[in-house]
């Protein structure tokens, strides 16, 4: 069975599309067509996402799904004469807010940027820059690393950087295990002063090698050979040295990230 599914906002629509595929992960054995429209935010554009939905409905005689976070309730409108299922993300919450605070909502788009805490913004921006430079043991100065990230070369350390920065603020640093380090069996020295801020990510060795290929095809690196000695070593060293990890194949960033905030009892709220 397969399903259409549009996720819609008056602004990026990342969190319909984050809450939705969330949601839609429940179900098993359906296959979701999805599309994402983004910065629909005026009547013109609320009709022309209405008849796209309405021209897929015609054509599959599905029912599309669509996943909403437009916060004019007008414009709700116009995409529900579609006929698509209408999910609205923000309906369950706001009744309740309303009665609690006493207070209607505005209903107005593009709302939650006015919310922008700056100083955490910049932190934010500051972090991003620290988790860049600070990438593949590009810079190898870890004094004001809140962690770093340990592991072989393409089992997800900098994008996990990237992500925990861009979201949370953290700076998180990474640091490539090398052929060197694999055949020494011994943690290296520059990590060794910052130990107790150490975590590693691991991989399936088929899945690596299907990542490397896709890098460097054809090359030794790319190999499941290669692969899997590398995972062994980094799994033997990590345990030597005491260091936590993650077997980050079938983990999504967003939960990797939590089990390491969890780890270092680190409480961060997304800017």
């Amino acid at each position: 069975m397969q399903r259409t599914v549009f996720f819609i906002s008056d602004s990026t629509g990342i969190t319909a599309e984050t809450i939705g595929n969330s949601i839609l992960a429940q179900f098993e054995g359906v296959r979701f067509d999805k599309h994402r429209l983004p910065f629909t935010d005026n009547a013109h554009k609320a009709e022309a996402a209405a008849l796209r939905i309405k021209t897929n409905y015609a054509q599959s005689g599905q029912r599309p799904i669509v996943v909403n976070t437009m916060a004019d309730r007008a414009l709700c409108e116009i995409v529900a004469a579609s006929g698509a299922l209408m999910l609205d993300v923000f309906a369950p919450f706001i009744g309740p807010l309303e009665d609690e605070l006493g207070s209607k909502r505005t209903g107005l788009v593009n709302r939650s940027h006015g919310l922008v805490d700056f100083d955490k913004y910049e932190a934010r921006i500051n972090a991003t820059n620290y988790a860049l430079t600070h990438d593949d043991g590009i810079d190898v100065n870890y004094a004001e690393a809140d962690l770093i990230l340990v592991g072989v070369s393409r089992s997800g350390k900098t994008p996990t950087c990237l992500y925990m920065a861009l979201h949370y603020g953290v700076r998180a640093a990474n640091y490539p295990l090398t052929d060197e380090d694999l055949e020494k069996l011994e943690l290296p020295a520059r990590l060794g002063p910052y130990r107790d801020r150490l975590y590693g990510l691991t991989i399936d060795p088929v899945r690596l090698a299907q990542i490397r290929e896709q890098r460097r095809a054809g090359s030794r690196y790319a190999t499941l050979q290669q692969c899997r000695w590398e995972l062994e070593q980094a799994d033997r060293l990590m345990r030597q040295a005491g260091i936590p990890s993650l077997n980050t194949t079938h983990v999504s960033i967003e939960e990797i990230a939590s089990k390491i905030f969890d780890r270092f009892g680190i409480e961060r709220t997304m800017f």
